[in-house]
């Protein structure tokens, strides 16, 4: 990036540790700005202030995206990417799990970050080749036990919801991808499984894919991407 450049401006969303703080300091380093949305915003250490935006963020507030969208605009003049990372787990079976549980695990995996990407739509659009990342899951592509299955039906919406905002955004040089891990050495992950961290997929790596998702030109547009620690018979 040459030194008069306006960087681009990445938004995301679970930013403050795991897949979304490596996907945003993967971003940081490769010349983004970069406005990490926090339950509790602090600046990572790798941060340049003149380059990271913070701001506090509640995935279940539905009026947080339309405010975080305006400090960046005011902040940055631009937006170009929105990482939708921000997401939870509850591993219940979908006969055991209540209405009032799956009813949050729609509202943070499916209907936040579509809100996100509605309230980002008019900035990505500016560029001609603004970009999505749904962080969905091979959850979302298959269900692999009972205990999975409501989080299955939330990471399933997410994948869809990724293809909705490809197919609405592709004339406007919108991208949208979905990527679908398996085990990654995260907090969450660790916590569902015996697996131990070395033996999942690193959050780091992750993040290179996101990267270079989002830098692909809009000819090369990826709907899905699947990536797994493990051999399964499809992923």
């Amino acid at each position: 990036m040459a030194m008069t450049e306006t960087p681009r401006v990445a938004l995301i969303s679970g930013a403050s540790r795991g897949i979304g703080a490596a996907i945003a300091q993967r971003l940081f380093e490769d010349g983004w700005a970069v406005s990490l949305g926090m339950r509790h915003p602090e600046l990572p250490d790798w941060a340049d202030p003149a380059r990271v935006h913070l701001f506090a963020y509640d995935a279940a507030d539905p009026a947080a995206p339309a405010a975080w969208v305006a400090e960046v605009a005011a902040r940055f003049g631009r937006l170009d990417a929105v990482v939708a990372n921000a997401g939870i787990s509850i591993p219940k079976s979908v006969v055991e799990i209540s209405d009032s549980e799956m009813d949050q695990l729609l509202d943070i995996n499916v209907k936040a970050p579509r809100r996100l990407a509605a309230a980002a739509w008019d900035m990505l659009g500016v560029s001609g080749r603004g970009r999505v990342i749904v962080l969905a899951s091979l959850s979302g592509k298959r269900v692999k036990s009972a205990r999975s299955g409501s989080y299955s039906m939330s990471k399933f919406a997410a994948v869809a919801l990724a293809h909705g905002l490809r197919h609405a955004g592709f004339d406007k040089g919108i991208r949208a991808t979905a990527i679908c891990p398996g085990f990654v050495a995260t907090d969450m992950a660790l916590a569902l499984t015996d697996r131990p961290a070395e033996a999942m997929t690193s959050p780091h790596d992750l993040a290179r894919i996101a990267a270079l998702l989002i830098d692909l030109p809009n000819e090369a547009s990826v709907a899905e991407f699947c990536i797994n620690c493990q051999l399964e018979e499809s992923y």
